[in-house]
């Protein structure tokens, strides 16, 4: 090691979609971050240099005390050398890398971060490494054993080991070959030909035409009715899941905007419902045909398929496992913890040291003093010693409350951090909260909080859900009490909530309950449609401003906006994401003649990307992911003159030097065109 007595610092690093970053001190998980926090675009990858020098920040340590990096790029094992991936990165020649195959790396971070001490692992997702790729192969494991020329054309599907005695040992690992547009069917995987996850996500880009949509999927899926379709997705045999093809001619209509899907609802609600059905049922196959393979009472899952709640709950009711762990952030964005974990369980040789059960892996930020006055004239606030018994009583009086603690989650799921909270016994506050705060479709549902000791109260469950990744029914008598946080089938997504992991959470759920008598919050995540969680103090009181949320609370601070903010700046939002995408959608004709993908900065702080590209347009909130044509920055009280007149102001604008154009300065010439449209 570099520095007897020094600690030793092990960082992860996941380089594809999704991309993330952990620092391990010791084999304990001191910080961990996802890009799209940072760069806040959604799925935002490649290049980790943000994320990294996030995780150095914090600790407050240079790329030289690294002991070691571990890394995963989904497709390649970073063989061109590690200075340069999507652009430069902060790594030298001197720094000791490895690079692991991708669904190892999954199964690492389910190891890392479980309560076991002896587990099963599982790995089910839509896309790893290639068969050619792969470290973990050991003879016998492949379900598929094609010629080695060929090898590079099959992808990982699902992976399984046993883990004991701080060894992981490959047991069964299943691959299929390359299908991208199988016969060009609308609906069909989207990478290898028959992957559970693969198919699940073509399914949600027929329905919600975008890669980020899958879990809407689940959320659409009770809206649907069972019978209208009877075929198979899947054949089951020998312990695989294999896609069928002969279903797939059936399928014609993808949907191509919010606008289609509302007016074709019930046939896109009774896909969502086979979808879910079909998937459930290979979903349970495989681990069944995995137990049979090497019996465990204890199994760890990951992968992005292990984040779907509703089949979660049936692994749990209905295999022969005893004990379940799901990685929170089972997806791509928890491969960082993963190679991390790696890097000090295999590479070092270093006893696994237990995790907390805590997800809350971001950095906690300045004292809300000093980034008060920044806003002077916009929100009030003042820090109060009874700030989570004030919460409280603003929730019971049916104020929507904007919850940022300490440090973020890491993962998809806010979990009372970074949080919008109601009451969930206002039957209103599901429609508001979706159309005027979270700006999202309207058959959405929200989650509930509950204290992890009532949950038994309120639902039908015996098992504990502190990363709201598993489902229960309602009890019949709390139906009616808290109809904001249950489902068309009386299912909830919960979130219990344990005093030792989260208590300023925990007691804001007690100090609820004393009013109330119900210890259940709505919660759901802090921002809106096409958004990464807020990580900042500022960008929680920008998005606080933006929106009709009653109240903000920053760590022991209460916050309110002035009065003439009210809802002053709630239009901006609302141009965008309602009014400007509907007078696209309406001239699609005519906006595609304009082509293009256009990214508007709005006063440096808040970006929409316009694309004009497709059949479709399309709007939405966050800078696009590299393929912006044009960028346009303005101030946001020009861009309120360019609204007033489009075909004079942009023109005065521009020569003025108020409007900043990137790309080809004839661009400018289609702004009074694009908010032209009526």
């Amino acid at each position: 090691m570099k520095n007897q007595g020094k600690p030793i610092y092990v960082l992860g690093t996941h380089l594809s979609h999704d991309g993330s970053a952990c620092l391990l001190k010791d084999g304990r998980i001191c910080v961990a971050i996802e890009k799209e926090r940072i760069t806040r675009r959604k799925h935002a990858g490649g290049n980790d240099a943000d994320a990294v020098k996030y995780c150095l920040d914090f600790e407050g340590i240079s790329v030289r005390d690294l002991d070691l990096v571990v890394q995963n790029a989904n497709f390649g094992m970073v063989k061109q050398g590690n200075s340069w991936w999507a652009g430069p990165r902060v790594f030298d020649e001197n720094i000791p890398m490895v690079t692991i195959s991708h669904h190892l790396a999954h199964a690492y971070s389910a190891i890392g971060t479980a309560p076991f001490d002896e587990m099963t692992v599982l790995t089910i997702d839509g896309c790893g490494n290639s068969l050619d790729e792969c470290i973990d192969v050991d003879q016998g494991v492949a379900l598929e054993n094609p010629p080695p020329h060929l090898r590079h054309l099959y992808f990982e599907k699902d992976s399984y080991y046993q883990f004991a005695g701080n060894k992981l040992t490959p047991i069964v690992k299943d691959f299929s070959e390359w299908g991208i547009g199988i016969n060009g069917y609308p609906m069909h995987p989207t990478t290898t030909r028959h992957s559970i996850g693969g198919l699940y996500l073509a399914a949600s880009m027929y329905v919600f035409s975008g890669f980020e949509d899958p879990g809407k999927l689940m959320g659409l899926a009770p809206y649907g009715r069972a019978g209208v379709y009877d075929f198979e997705m899947f054949e089951l045999k020998d312990g695989r899941a294999f896609v069928r093809d002969d279903w797939m001619s059936n399928f014609k209509k993808p949907a191509r905007s919010w606008t289609e899907l509302k007016a074709n609802f019930q046939y896109y609600a009774d896909i969502a419902y086979w979808v879910q059905k079909e998937v459930e049922r290979a979903i349970l196959y495989v681990i069944d045909s995995r137990y049979d393979a090497c019996p465990s009472e204890n199994l760890a899952y990951t992968g992005g398929v292990a984040l779907n709640a509703v089949a979660n709950a049936r692994i749990i009711k209905e295999t022969k496992f005893k004990n379940l762990y799901i990685q929170p952030a089972a997806a791509d964005n928890g491969l960082a913890l993963g190679c991390a974990y790696y890097g000090w369980m295999e590479v070092l040789k270093k006893e696994r040291v237990k995790h907390s059960g805590s997800m809350y892996l971001g950095k906690s930020y300045a004292t809300v003093a000093d980034v008060l006055p920044k806003y002077k004239g916009k929100v009030r606030g003042a820090p109060a010693d009874d700030y989570i018994a004030q919460t409280a009583q603003l929730l019971a009086e049916g104020k929507t409350i904007g919850w940022f603690q300490d440090g973020a989650e890491f993962g998809p799921r806010a979990l009372g951090h970074r949080s919008i909270l109601a009451d969930p016994r206002k039957p209103e506050m599901r429609d508001f909260i979706n159309s005027r705060i979270k700006f999202r479709e309207d058959f959405r549902p929200f989650a509930p909080s509950v204290l992890e000791e009532d949950c038994s109260t309120y639902f039908d469950c015996d098992y504990d859900s502190p990363y709201m990744i598993l489902v229960a029914q309602v009890r019949p008598e709390w139906r009616e009490k808290m109809p904001s946080v249950i489902h068309r089938d009386n299912s909830a997504r919960i979130q219990t909530v344990n005093k030792s992991i989260s208590p300023k959470y925990y007691e804001l759920l007690r100090a609820f309950k004393e009013i109330t008598g119900i210890s259940v919050l709505l919660n759901t995540s802090f921002n809106r449609k096409g958004m990464p969680i807020v990580e900042t103090p500022e960008q929680a009181i920008d998005f606080f401003l933006d929106c009709e949320l009653d109240v903000l609370v920053l760590d022991n601070y209460i916050i309110r906006k002035e009065e003439f903010q009210v809802r002053q700046e709630v239009p901006l939002t609302k141009l965008f994401t309602e009014d400007l995408q509907g007078a696209l959608q309406r001239n699609s004709v005519e906006a595609r003649k304009l082509g293009g993908v256009y990214q508007i900065n709005i006063s440096g702080v808040r970006s929409w990307t316009i694309d004009l590209s497709k059949e479709m347009p399309s709007v939405v909130e966050g800078r696009s992911n590299g393929r912006t044509q044009t960028t346009i920055s303005i101030e946001e009280s020009d861009f309120n003159a360019l609204l007033t007149d489009p075909e004079n102001e942009s023109v005065k604008l521009y020569r003025s030097g108020k409007i900043q154009i990137e790309g080809s300065p004839v661009a400018v010439m289609n702004v009074p065109k694009l908010f032209g449209f009526k």
